[in-house]
């Protein structure tokens, strides 16, 4: 990575190239103290949007009104237009509607209701390290991350088993990419297979009802109508976005961050710092949601910028999570860290819905290490993902010493 020699205002920030070239942690300290809030010109026919870096700013703005979400939550997306799911899926509705719907898909998430599926998610990760331990090398990110996340959101929606690689393949290719050629139309077209899968899947539940999330939403009535199977499947694929990739990537980057910092990787073996309180540090510090992306629905102030109706704002979770107002020492990775008020899930109305179930995967893999595993080391260099929405490694050749 090179160091930033240049206005930051000049990088283009919807190049996924710019997050691998350049010291990105070094470019939002910058940003924060000369530019908190900027303008980023228009790119590639791209209209222009704002930058939001420091942590009080993008906290309040997460629970603003007057930003909205229904035209699209990724800087990609809203660039293009409106997101076709607005108003549909949860991620980018807004209001009463946003409300209901969320208490409908909040059933599937309570602690009671996941606690079948977190005892799966116990027993998978247990039996994936106990197959790696000892070998001379693996790439953690394919023997063990990729089978964690999704095929937990796939035991939530009853998903056979014979189509979950489809879909982890699908949704690698629809939010990042490990090579640079790849294009928007690969990532539409990956996101068009896993739709029109779920909507298949959502008559046939539809017709023949379980007791899996798919089947509950087949069944459920919000605001006086029952759901349509479109807007069922726009619902599930976000619980697949969400519950995978984030949650995948802050694995790969937990493991990472232990071999790189082994005093932590001690105090977490030792028992020196409990285990809920590394699950959130590897949150803050891995941050995999890069930013969201919000519409003005109207006039408003951020930190003493007027923002105008139609503006389209970006809120950087990486450099919240990474401001020293907020976080002394925000480079140092401490699990022992307290408080630690991360904004990894979001803020707001707009908390991540699978928040329990994230923190229930990382707690289980970090207390499966501790179990299971006497030493980490690199073996290879990780690679980057190519994406400027999530932010991390998708391949991270090891070795786990077992004990």
């Amino acid at each position: 990575m090179s160091q930033l020699t240049v206005d930051v205002r000049s990088l283009d920030l919807t190049d996924p190239a710019t997050f691998l070239s350049n010291d990105i942690h070094e470019f939002w300290r910058r940003a924060r103290a000369e530019h908190p809030v900027y303008w980023h010109d228009p790119t590639d026919r791209k209209p222009g949007f704002w930058v939001v870096s420091r942590y009080s700013d993008v906290q309040s703005s997460y629970s603003n009104p007057a930003l909205s979400s229904a035209r699209g939550n990724v800087l990609d997306v809203v660039l293009r237009g409106d997101d076709s799911a607005g108003g549909s899926m949860l991620a980018v509705t807004d209001g009463p509607h946003h409300r209901r719907l969320r208490t409908v898909l909040h059933r599937a998430f309570t602690p009671r209701v996941l606690g079948e599926v977190v005892e799966k998610v116990r027993q998978r990760t247990t039996e994936l390290l106990s197959t790696v331990a000892g070998l001379d090398s693996f790439d953690f990110a394919a023997e063990v991350a990729d089978h964690i996340p999704m095929n937990t959101i796939c035991d939530l929606l009853s998903i056979p088993a014979a189509d979950r690689a489809d879909l982890l393949r699908w949704n690698k290719m629809a939010l990042s990419s490990d090579r640079a050629d790849s294009t928007e139309l690969d990532a539409l077209g990956a996101r068009n297979e896993i739709l029109l899968y779920l909507m298949e899947l959502t008559q046939d539940r539809r017709d023949d009802p379980g007791s899996d999330v798919i089947s509950m939403l087949a069944t459920a009535v919000v605001d006086d109508r029952p759901l349509t199977v479109a807007e069922i499947a726009v619902n599930c694929y976000s619980l697949i976005l969400g519950g995978d990739e984030t949650s995948r990537v802050s694995a790969i980057g937990a493991v990472l961050a232990l071999i790189e910092n082994p005093d932590q990787w001690h105090a977490l073996r030792s028992g020196d710092v409990a285990v809920d309180s590394a699950v959130e540090e590897v949150l803050r510090w891995t941050t995999p949601p890069l930013h969201v992306a919000r519409t003005a629905v109207q006039d408003l102030d951020i930190g003493g910028t007027a923002v105008r109706k139609g503006d389209i704002v970006t809120l950087w979770n990486v450099s919240a999570n990474n401001d020293e107002s907020a976080f002394p020492q925000p480079r140092r990775f401490l699990l022992s860290r307290s408080p630690n008020k991360h904004l990894s899930l979001g803020h707001g109305p707009h908390f991540c819905l699978g928040a329990f179930l994230g923190r229930a995967e990382l707690r289980v893999l970090l207390g499966a290490l501790v179990a299971g595993v006497a030493r980490m080391e690199l073996r290879g260099a990780p690679r980057p993902l190519y994406s400027n929405f999530i932010y991390g490694c998708d391949s991270l050749p090891v070795h786990f010493a077992s004990h």
